[in-house]
Formats: structure tokens, sequence, C-alpha cells
């Protein structure tokens, strides 16, 4: 096992900087200021923000033990930030460490990556990987997922490590913003100003007809219920939510919120016709780019797309406010491309440790996607989306 003290009692030296580790969640907490100032001198993406990765550790994944590499130079001062997590899992009789990217599953958090000053990206992540390297015994698997394609971290893992295996994650839709130009000149451009305009013209002569905007952390209670509602119709007829399941999820959500409002982050949108709510939109501020992060709305209001006219609202505030970027994350789904006209990649990255339990992890997940695979070969489509449901139904049960 990787021990805290093989780090921390005798920081590992690189030529500029200090390695050593965090190892528990209670010193996790105590990071939030230095986090928040890396990050934002940094080029890293939003869901790498301790606002983000901190309630993660505290409400999806406890048995997940932070491992938290950081680097600083000379002065002491905090230039880079590895936020990884071990986890020990049994693989067909074989147990495996591995070693993984805090806040990688169940809060679709895309763009994971090394925290590293601007222009210091390779060097960070060159220190981080060559302490990795020497402790090759200590670990099976150094899986980092949802990289953004193009990441300065590939290069140097493949520089570092040498054999490591890359494969592509999720296609994620963006559009790149003109602050000052018009509004009615952005619709002209996403095809959607018709339609968008017609509803949204039916919708202003309900009774009761408003949008509010919540950014404030001490009014977040309301908006997130009304989410959680409206996110649960929407994906109801499909058996359930994949994107926001249970109530350690839900918990997450209401910690990492009020956090994020604290440090001005966060925009929920819910839009109410007579007092009531049937849209809602849950987005992050991240440098100068809108974060689309998930949605809601009540299905017996579909046909009057209350959600393409929220959506509509969020593009109007995001131009209004200056950003350069919207970002829809991953999927890609048809509402998407109907705004934006962009796409990007993640990708993940794998290294194996020094043992065999590496390779027989990778084996093993292969063997088990072929026999997916055969399983979805003599299946009908139909028979297959059904299963699908079945799965997300018994799970939201469980």
């Amino acid at each position: 096992m990787i021990r805290e003290d093989e780090l921390t009692s005798g920081p590992r030296l690189t030529p500029r900087l200090d390695v050593a580790a965090v190892g528990s969640a209670s010193q996790l907490a105590g990071m939030r200021a230095e986090w928040n100032s890396l990050l934002d001198a940094s080029n890293a993406g939003p869901f790498n923000a301790w606002e983000w990765l901190y309630p993660w550790c505290r409400r999806i994944a406890p048995e997940v033990r932070p491992l938290v590499l950081t680097a600083r130079d000379r002065l002491g001062t905090l230039v880079g930030l590895l936020p990884l997590g071990l986890e020990h899992r049994w693989v067909n009789g074989m147990r495996v460490r591995r070693l993984g990217f805090l806040g990688e599953t169940h809060v679709g958090s895309d763009y994971l990556d090394v925290v590293a000053r601007k222009g210091r990206e390779a060097e960070v992540a060159r220190a981080f990987f060559n302490v990795l390297q020497g402790l090759r015994d200590e670990w099976d698997v150094l899986d980092l997922t949802d990289l953004r394609e193009g990441s300065t971290t590939l290069g140097v893992a493949r520089e570092v490590f040498g054999d490591v295996r890359v494969s592509e994650r999720y296609v994620c839709p963006y559009e790149t913003l003109v602050p000052g130009e018009p509004f009615d000149a952005f619709l002209k451009r996403t095809g959607r100003r018709d339609n968008y305009l017609r509803r949204r013209k039916w919708l202003e002569k309900q009774d009761g007809y408003r949008i509010e905007r919540t950014d404030a952390p001490g009014q977040l209670a309301g908006p997130m219920t009304d989410f959680f509602r409206l996110h649960a119709l929407r994906w109801s007829s499909d058996g359930g939510s994949q994107g926001i399941k249970g109530a350690g999820v839900e918990a997450f959500h209401r910690d990492a919120t009020q956090w994020l409002a604290e440090r001005g982050r966060l925009r929920m949108y819910t839009m109410k016709v007579g007092g009531q709510a049937v849209a809602s939109v849950y987005g992050i501020l991240h440098g100068q780019t809108f974060v689309y992060f998930q949605s809601g709305y009540d299905p017996a209001w579909r046909n009057r797309s209350v959600g393409l006219v929220l959506v509509g609202e969020t593009f109007k505030d995001a131009i209004e406010m200056g950003l350069t970027e919207y970002d829809f994350l991953r999927g890609t789904e048809t509402y998407k491309s109907d705004w934006v006209t962009k796409q990007r990649q993640t990708v993940s990255l794998r290294a194996h440790g020094a043992g065999f339990a590496g390779e027989w992890f990778t084996r093993s997940e292969e063997w088990a996607r072929q026999t997916r695979n055969a399983v979805k070969g003599v299946l009908s489509d139909e028979l297959v989306e059904k299963v699908r449901r079945f799965r997300r139904r018994k799970a939201a049960v469980d």
C-alpha cells in the first residue's frame, strides 16, 4: 500500500519541485483556500475544484482513500495538485490496488486532470509521475479518466511510464460565444430562433410566468428541491436518471452547490408558471465558461418546450455576462446540437504497476466487455433497451 508518510515525511525532490501527499479527508478539508488559489491560476477544468472533490470524498466514495499529490516550489508555494484516490478491488479472486481521480464516478465529472499553474503543466505532471513511477510496486493500476483530449498530461505520462493505454470516453458539445453580441444575432446562428421566440412568447402570456436565477448560498434549498423533483420527473419514463441517482448523490450536490455558490460559481435557473416550477437548469461558472451541468422539466409541459426556452435563457444570460464559451459537457443529445456546433473529446489513460495484478485487471475488463457485446449481439435493440430500463429502475429502488 502507498503510505502517506512515504511522501510527506521526506518530500521527493525534483530539480525544482517538492512532491508530498495529503492522505486523509480531514487534511483535504483544510486545503480549500490554497486549492482555490491554485485552480484560479490554472487552466484546469471546473470539476477539479475543491468544492467538487471534497464533498465527493465525503458523500460518494468514503471507501476511497484520498491520495492528493502536491507540488511546491522552493518557497513553499503550491504550484500543482494531482487529486487521486486509492481503492482496493477484488477482480476474479485477485486484489487490485487502483489509483484514480477523485470525482471520477457517479457525478459526471468531465475534464479531470493535473491542476498546475499556467505554463507549468508539463513540469508538474512530470514531477508527479516520476514519484509514482518510483513507487510502482505500491500500486497496480493508475486510471486517469475523462481527461480533455490534447491534455499535456497524456504526453508526459507516455514519456514517464512508456506503455500507457489511451481510450476515448465522451464527446462534449460546446459553443464559442461573442461577448457583446446581440442575443438575437446568436439565435439566428443556431437555427432555433423562431421556435424559441414563439414558445417564449406563449409562456410569457401565462399567469405567474417567471424565470428565477439563484446564485446566493443561503437561498438554494428551494431551487435544489425543485431541481431534484423535475430531474426525476424528466427521466421517470426511462427508468430513472443515471446522472443523479440516490440519496448520497443528492447530498453531494447539496454540499457542492452550497460551496460553489460561496465562490460565486453557481447558477440555478428555475422556470415557474402559476407558482409551480416546471423546468430547471443547474449551471456552473468557470472562468469565462458557462457549464451546463444538468436539467429537469415536468413532462406535462413538454409540448410547451419549457426546457428549450429555459436553455435559451441560460445562453442569453451567459452572453450578457460577457462569457466566451458555453459547454454542454458529455453527451450528444439532439437538444444540444440545436444550440451548438462544436465538439471536444475526453479520454482515459491507464498505466500498470510493477506486478501482474494490473494486467489481470485490464484483461478481466476486456473479457467482461466481450461477454456483454456477445449478449447484445443476439438480443434485439428493443430488448436491450428494456433490459437497460429494468436495471435503472432496480438501481433506483435499491
